[in-house]
C-alpha cells in the first residue's frame, strides 16, 4: 500500500477518534455507543471499532451497567500533562504570592494526574509574614499524593461525573489512606464531592497528615472545567485566621486565576458556608494537602 493510500484510509479513523474524545469530553455524563455515532454522523460499525480501541489504550471506559461510554484515564492524563506546562504556572505564580502574603501561610497550586494530586508550584508567605514557624509539610512540587485525601484534589474531583470517577477509583481498594481516615468506598467519596461542587470549595481535615487541615478551590477554563486548584494548608489547633477567612482568600485568588485564563466559574447552588473554625462536613476530615 502506497503512502498516499495509507494516508487516505488512516486519517478519517484517526479524525473520528479525536471526535470521539472532544465529544465525551463535552459530556457530562457517559454516552452510549449508537447515539454517539448518530450525534457525530459515524457509521455505527466504525464506531464501535472505534470505541474498542481507544478503550484497550485507556482513553475511553466502557461502563457495562449503563452500556455506554466516559473518558478514561489516559484522556485525563493528556490534559494534566498539558495543564503541567509553563503557561498555566507563569500565570498562577504572582496570584499565589500575593494569597501566601495575606495568608502569612503555604499556598499551593495542584492538579490531579489520573487519580492523584500533583503540585506544581509551592509559594511560602514573606519572612516575617508567617505565623509560627512554617511547618514542614508532605506538599512539596512534584510531590503526589491520593486525590481524594486533598484538599487541592478534591476541589477537582467535585466537577468530575460519575462515570469518570468510576474509571479513576474502579475497586474500594484504590480508595487509600494514609492516617486511617477519609472515605472508604465510592459512594461515600461522590456523597463528599457533592457538598464540595455544591459550596464550591473542598476541606480536609488530618486524611493527609496528623495535625493538619487544609482548604482548596478550583479554577476552570473556559469550558467551566477545573483545570487546577489553589490550597492551603496550616496547623489545625494554630492558625492566624479562620477556615472562612482562608476560603475568602483562596477563592479571591482562584477567581483571578479563572479569569487569567480566560476561563468561567460554573454557576453553584447557594453555598452552605461552615460556622468559624468548624469543620464543614465529614469529607472535612482530611488533612494537609
Amino acid at each position: 500500500m502506497g503512502e498516499r493510500e495509507t494516508t487516505s484510509s488512516a486519517s478519517p479513523a484517526v479524525g473520528r477518534a479525536l471526535d470521539i474524545l472532544l465529544h465525551l469530553a463535552g459530556r457530562s455524563g457517559p454516552v452510549q455507543a449508537a447515539a454517539l455515532a448518530r450525534e457525530l454522523g459515524i457509521p455505527r460499525s466504525s464506531a464501535y471499532h472505534i470505541l474498542t480501541v481507544l478503550v484497550d489504550r485507556g482513553f475511553v471506559t466502557y461502563l457495562p451497567k449503563e452500556q455506554a461510554y466516559g473518558l478514561g484515564v489516559a484522556s485525563f492524563e493528556i490534559g494534566s500533562a498539558y495543564l503541567r506546562h509553563e503557561p498555566l504556572e507563569r500565570l498562577a505564580h504572582p496570584i499565589l504570592r500575593t494569597a501566601s502574603a495575606r495568608l502569612g501561610q503555604t499556598v499551593h497550586l495542584g492538579i490531579v494526574h489520573g487519580a492523584e494530586t500533583v503540585y506544581l508550584l509551592k509559594e511560602r508567605p514573606p519572612v516575617g509574614r508567617s505565623g509560627e514557624a512554617d511547618p514542614a509539610l508532605v506538599t512539596d512540587v512534584g510531590v503526589r499524593l491520593p486525590a481524594h485525601l486533598t484538599a487541592n484534589g478534591r476541589a477537582v474531583l467535585a466537577h468530575s461525573s460519575p462515570a469518570q470517577l468510576r474509571a479513576l477509583f474502579p475497586r474500594q481498594s484504590d480508595l487509600i489512606t494514609r492516617t486511617g481516615k477519609g472515605p472508604r468506598s465510592l459512594a461515600e467519596l461522590v456523597d463528599l464531592l457533592a457538598t464540595d461542587r455544591e459550596r464550591g470549595w473542598s476541606e480536609e481535615v488530618e486524611l493527609v497528615s496528623e495535625g493538619f487541615r487544609s482548604l482548596g478551590v478550583a479554577a476552570f477554563d473556559h469550558n467551566e472545567r477545573p483545570v487546577a486548584a489553589l490550597s492551603s494548608t496550616w496547623q489545625r489547633h494554630y492558625s492566624k485566621h479562620s477556615p472562612d477567612e482562608v476560603r475568602e482568600v483562596l477563592e479571591h485568588a482562584a477567581n483571578r486565576l479563572t479569569a487569567a485564563i480566560s476561563g468561567r466559574r460554573p454557576a453553584v447552588s447557594a453555598r452552605r458556608t461552615t460556622p468559624r473554625g468548624g469543620t464543614a462536613n465529614r469529607g472535612g476530615q482530611a488533612a494537609p494537602h
